[in-house]
């Protein structure tokens, strides 16, 4: 182990200096101011820009575009990917390489705002240094060459890293968790943990044992060892494509054609007017609406649930908000009925909304039983805090690798730049200036930006555009990577580094596009 360290520790100046020459040489390629901004504009990102400290030392100024996009390298890669990969669904060549900060690269040399940071899963900056030294490490090196089947092998320092990192951060109430793979691995896996559990409940013990008829029948897919149960969902929600979570996805048809799904029951979601300000009563009467259709799914669908799992904010089916109210009733619901909350933080998580976990915002009396989580995190897993949510016997909660520790580690360093530059916070005070801004321009655009939502979710802001796959096209040609949500709706998702000065850009970008 000393040899090893000592190996390590020699190549660590060799790769700091490649990495620093690196980053400085794509910073001064990069650093020009964006294309055509007006006056006003540069008066006012330079205002900001002297104002604010930068959280990203050394990022470019702004976008710079020198073709379309995609320009001529990016198509003749894609040429060549598409021999051997699917490339339907791609939106960008990039070069992360030459990505810094909030800024994302592609090979044909343009640099964009990127306020879509991977589907909301990049959290401190592109080729953020402090994550770099992370990475260099001795234990992250061992981490990814030796990487261990967690459960049967975990390595000496395992408990060390969960404590001083996720576990630093868990959810107010919750101080275990399973470590996994993916997003839609960790609900599945949460999934198993709730039937399991409701399973022991009907034994009438969390230590009772299995009968010979539990054993023999769950070979064979029947019950009582395959027992009649559930999880239930919301519509227009998204869990995952496994077979389990696309069972509980109802965001997209796309995602579901073809695929063999569990007979698993869904309620409506609430489905609010906006601004919210002047539909009060009208919201109020939805979500209520909503409260006893749920209780009554609930409570007679004919595979009863084990659990149900609902998003703090509908991500991919729209960016559906509910009011803290809302979330508070389906809490006592699943507590009157004795079935678990299960809340997917995958998207909304690790600071996205101002807070550090989205589900923060509702003030809960009784925390959720349990709290999914991956994308900003760079690792995947679930919070729980009830020890009969583990799993009565060995190898019941088991696969292979069982999570990644080279992940925990980098999330344990996501966790210290977040908290080190107070990125939540800064979350939310860019997030009220930003809507703020955006509520401007939907005044002089009205028919462009429709149901504008987020306010007080930090960053976490949508709107709904009736040319919503146009103004994402035109959006990039101005310099900003984009994303868009559900059948309408255009979201924002950048990264916690996202400043007013990136606000003033996107702002005056997204202008542009909505005069022509």
């Amino acid at each position: 182990m000393a040899s090893f360290a000592r190996s390590a520790a020699r190549l660590q100046p060799a790769v700091r200096l490649a990495t620093r020459n690196n980053i400085t040489r794509r910073t001064m390629a990069t650093q020009t101011p964006p294309r055509a901004a007006s006056a006003a504009t540069a008066q006012q990102v330079s205002s900001h820009s002297s104002a604010e400290e930068s959280l990203f030392p050394g990022e470019p100024t702004g976008p710079s575009i020198r073709t379309q996009i995609p320009g001529p390298k990016a198509l003749e890669a894609i040429g060549k990917l598409d021999k051997t990969f699917e490339t339907r669904s791609l939106n960008m060549m990039c070069n992360y390489q030459d990505s810094f900060g909030n800024y994302i690269a592609d090979v044909d040399g343009n640099v964009l705002l990127d306020v879509y940071a991977q589907i909301a899963s990049i959290p401190v900056g592109y080729s953020n240094p402090n994550l770099m030294q992370a990475a260099m490490s001795p234990q992250m090196i061992s981490a990814i060459i030796n990487r261990p089947a967690m459960g049967n092998f975990p390595q000496h320092d395992w408990a060390e890293i969960l404590e001083t990192g996720m576990l630093r951060v868990a959810p107010k109430g919750l101080n275990q968790v399973l470590t996994a793979t993916a997003g839609s691995d960790a609900n599945e896996l949460a999934y198993k943990a709730a039937f399991m559990w409701k399973a022991q409940q009907r034994r009438g013990s969390y230590n009772a044992d299995f009968s010979a008829e539990d054993i023999e029948s769950s070979m064979n897919n029947q019950t009582p060892g395959s027992p009649n149960m559930s999880i239930l969902s919301f519509k227009t929600g998204f869990h995952g494509r496994l077979f389990g979570s696309l069972s509980t996805t109802r965001s997209k048809p796309i995602h579901k054609l073809d695929i063999p799904a569990f007979d698993w029951p869904q309620a409506s979601f609430p489905a609010l007017k906006y601004p919210l300000e002047e539909h009060v009563q009208e919201n109020a009467k939805e979500e209520q609406r909503c409260l006893e259709e749920f209780e009554h799914v609930l409570t007679t669908f004919h595979s009863p649930p084990a659990a149900i799992i609902v998003e703090p904010i509908q991500s991919e089916g729209g960016d559906n908000h509910a009011s803290p109210a809302f979330f508070q009733g389906l809490r006592a619901i699943t507590k009157k009925h004795d079935v678990l909350m299960i809340v997917d933080e995958v998207q909304t998580g690790v600071g996205a909304t101002g807070k550090f976990w989205a589900h923060d915002h509702w003030n809960l009396q009784d925390p959720p039983d349990m709290v999914t989580f991956s994308k900003k995190a760079q690792a995947a897993g679930y919070y729980f805090g009830n020890p009969e949510l583990r799993p009565n016997k060995p190898y019941r909660q088991f696969n292979t690798w069982l999570g990644d520790p080279a992940r925990a580690l980098l999330f344990r360093a996501i966790i210290d730049e977040i908290e080190r530059l107070n990125l939540v916070e800064n979350t939310a005070s860019t997030g009220a200036y930003l809507y703020s801004g955006l509520e401007s321009l939907a005044q002089k655009y009205p028919k462009e930006i429709q149901n504008l939502r987020g306010k007080g979710q930090g960053t976490f802001i949508a709107w709904d555009s009736p040319r919503r796959d146009e103004v994402l096209k035109k959006a990039k040609g101005e310099g900003i990577n984009i994303g868009g949500s559900g059948a309408m709706a255009v979201r924002l998702r950048p990264m916690l580094i996202f400043q007013k000065r990136h606000a003033d850009i996107l702002l005056e970008g997204l202008e542009r596009v909505m005069k022509t």
